[in-house]
């Protein structure tokens, strides 16, 4: 059948399987919006408050559904309001496809209204990207786009349609998405060698990174841990894949991980890293990381291995698929003195912090208890970030939403309105500084014109908490640019945008708001105010051995 180039783009988003995508029109788009327009029955189309929150609405569809999350934006501006999303999608491997459209093909170049290079712009910062000038082309760019962003590590993929190709005509005929292609490159002799090195180690430690949450190897990794009896840590893009209550459990590793991760994986004699980057958060000083391991390293990428830290055997693939294989080889180890000594590690070292008045360990606490740990938990990004995967129990996969390789503030709210998207039953709650939320807090208005029941908790300290942290510790106490005491009154701006709002000043009032919250089937904001100077320990300083880290009882 003959179908225009928007009616073509609209076609493809439904042999995808695409149920919602989140986006903002504009003049060269709108051939495509007024497509959309005749299905939108099939396809659910959020308009964002910003074409930033539409990118980070689709990452975070992306995330908690597992499938590839769509967002639209017009040129120029548009286009670029993508980029931050873009980049965030990238650095975490998120399969996203950004659809943007360009300016008509002979203004190409000519420096036209609303023109600009954006696959120039996003090719640093995705998978692959085109630029469309042709409508004869324009079908198997889209399903090629899908099918590089869900395949082997996945990434965002950028597609810019010129304006008249979108109104131009050609024959369409539909076909079945390509399914996605993992690559691997080990063989059987390689499996040995790995299971050789497992079982000649004494004490081994694992450390499980995003790469086990993308391959949705989360069953896999928990019989591994179980088979090689040894204990187990994770980055903040590794949450949920071992559960936060497992006794081999022993939290998050690296700059603000447990000293009994950190302290147990610079003792270990195996490193085992499970779809893990070794990034530099984790590692510290990397010639003293893990220096009396040997390192195991699994992973999809080929480019990760050696990159950050030597390997004594490494297996590139698919790790749901080498797990398998591996769990099928192995036999039952057992580690009962070294896991004994983790357990001692683990009393002598709990997380702990102030219990005299509201600070946001306990918000997550009481969260985590009252959602049972089953809870989307999105953040932004600071001290309420790594206060939420220190102190929330993430029981499953895909339920820790945050920005960990970009770090981008104000990531938070649009990805929690893409998670509640994807995953309607589940309760969506976005933690965010006050600070974090001052950037995008516009799409409170998104989720009240859809009626979005989100909860967002801003953790309000009227400081850009881990900025004065360091600012506290490393910078003489200098506090430049970090205070944010000023009259904006959070509850007021999220009535204000349509939504229900809690003031949280007193401990007391934390259990009843989140049920509350909860129970109301709207938005709604919950304003808690804590101290200013509210820390987040352990810490280990920039680029020193993840040894060495230190909390508030090491200071004093």
């Amino acid at each position: 059948m003959t179908l225009t180039g928007a009616q073509i783009v609209v076609e493809c988003l439904k042999e995808q399987g695409v149920d919602t995508v989140f986006g903002y029109p504009g003049g060269t788009i709108l051939n495509v919006y007024d497509a959309l327009y005749q299905h939108s029955e099939e396809i659910h189309h959020i308009l964002t408050s910003h074409e930033q929150g539409a990118a980070h609405a689709a990452d975070g569809y992306a995330r908690a559904t597992g499938r590839v999350g769509v967002c639209l934006a017009t040129s120029g501006p548009g286009a670029t309001n993508l980029v931050t999303g873009i980049a965030t999608a990238y650095m975490d491997s998120i399969p996203v496809v950004a659809i943007t459209c360009n300016v008509n093909l002979p203004l190409l170049g000519k420096d036209s209204f609303q023109e600009v290079d954006i696959a120039g712009i996003t090719m640093p910062i995705t998978k692959h990207n085109y630029i469309v000038k042709d409508v004869n082309i324009l079908a198997d760019t889209l399903r090629k786009a899908f099918a590089i962003a869900r395949s082997g590590r996945p990434g965002p993929v950028l597609v810019d349609i010129t304006k008249d190709v979108t109104a131009n005509s050609c024959e369409y005929e539909k076909k079945k998405p390509e399914s996605a292609v993992q690559t691997g490159n080990y063989t059987k002799e390689m499996l040995g060698e790995a299971i050789q090195l497992i079982e000649s180690a004494k004490k081994p430690f694992v450390y499980v990174g995003g790469g086990a949450v993308l391959s949705g190897a989360y069953q896999e990794v928990r019989d591994f841990v179980s088979l090689v009896d040894a204990p187990v840590c994770d980055t903040l893009m590794g949450k949920g894949v071992v559960d936060g209550r497992d006794e081999r459990y022993t939290g998050m590793i690296g700059m603000h991980g447990t000293k009994a991760s950190n302290f147990g994986v610079s003792e270990c004699d195996l490193l085992i890293a499970l779809g893990a980057r070794f990034s530099d958060r984790v590692v510290g000083n990397p010639k003293k990381f893990a220096e009396n391991a040997k390192v195991l390293h699994i992973d999809i990428d080929a480019a990760e291995i050696n990159k950050n830290i030597r390997t004594d055997v490494s297996l590139v693939g698919d790790l749901k698929e080498v797990l398998t294989a591996l769990n099928k080889k192995m036999k039952k180890q057992s580690h009962g003195e070294w896991m004994s000594h983790i357990a001692e590690l683990k009393e002598k070292y709990p997380l702990s912090y102030d219990t005299s008045v509201l600070s946001c360990p306990y918000i997550m606490e009481e969260i985590d208890r009252i959602t049972e740990g089953k809870a989307i938990i999105t953040t932004d990004v600071g001290q309420h970030q790594m206060w939420a995967a220190q102190y929330y129990k993430f029981a499953m996969p895909r339920t820790l939403l945050t920005s960990g390789g970009l770090g981008t503030m104000g990531y938070g709210l649009g990805a929690c309105i893409g998670a509640k998207m994807g995953q309607p039953d589940r309760i969506c709650i976005n933690i965010a500084g006050d600070g974090c939320f001052r950037m995008n807090m516009n799409e409170l208005a998104t989720a009240s014109r859809y009626n979005i029941p989100i909860i967002q908790v801003v953790i309000n300290n009227h400081v850009l908490g881990m900025v004065r942290q360091w600012q506290t510790l490393f910078y003489g106490k200098r506090y430049s640019q970090t205070v944010l005491d000023d009259g904006v009154d959070f509850c007021k701006v999220a009535e204000g945008l349509g939504c229900e709002a809690i003031l949280v000043s007193k401990k007391e009032e934390v259990a009843p708001a989140i049920e509350k919250a909860i129970s109301l089937k709207k938005p709604v904001l919950l304003n808690c105010l804590i101290p200013e100077d509210d820390k987040v320990f352990p810490m280990v300083p920039a680029g020193a051995p993840i040894s060495e880290a230190f909390d508030a009882a090491d200071l004093k």
